[in-house]
């Protein structure tokens, strides 16, 4: 499914939910769907902007909070404490995000049921789910930090 089918999907469901069908809105969505990392709702509202110039950052929080509530988008919560936000994965899926680009990827498996099972044992909580965020790196982003961080031999034609 192409990218502006799937705008006009996300914005049928909004309007379904109760939000009118606004050019800010379209212009909030399209750049959800556009970006393939996660991205800070400051930034959104910039890069929104260009295709709304009356966007303003009470309809971007809005918008965000509407979609990740219809489970469109998700929060990805980092150690930092600002949020980013990323379209959804479809099915159960752990993430990766790259602290130096925001990139994001997806991966599955991992079989936690110990770990889960045991956390519910100690804590006498009965545990319904779970999401896995991993922070790192993507390969792009190690390739300049190892090309920053290698020291330049002296030049010894001095």
């Amino acid at each position: 499914m192409n990218n502006k089918t799937l705008v006009d999907d996300w914005m049928d469901t909004l309007q379904a939910h109760g939000y009118r069908q606004t050019r800010a809105r379209r212009a909030i969505v399209q750049t959800m769907l556009d970006n393939p990392r996660g991205m800070e709702p400051l930034e959104i509202y910039s890069l929104g902007q260009s295709a709304c110039r009356n966007l303003g950052m009470v309809t971007v929080y809005r918008t965000l909070e509407k979609l990740n509530e219809l489970g469109l988008i998700e929060r990805v919560h980092q150690p930092q404490g600002c949020n980013l936000y990323i379209r959804a994965s479809v099915g159960h899926q752990h993430l990766l995000v790259c602290r130096g680009c925001g990139r994001v990827a997806y991966f599955e498996g991992d079989d936690l049921s110990r770990l889960v099972s045991s956390v519910e044992q100690r804590s006498g909580y009965s545990i319904t789910s779970h999401w896995l965020q991993l922070f790192g790196l993507c390969p792009e982003c190690r390739l300049v930090e190892t090309t920053a961080t290698e020291v330049t031999p002296p030049d010894s034609s001095l």
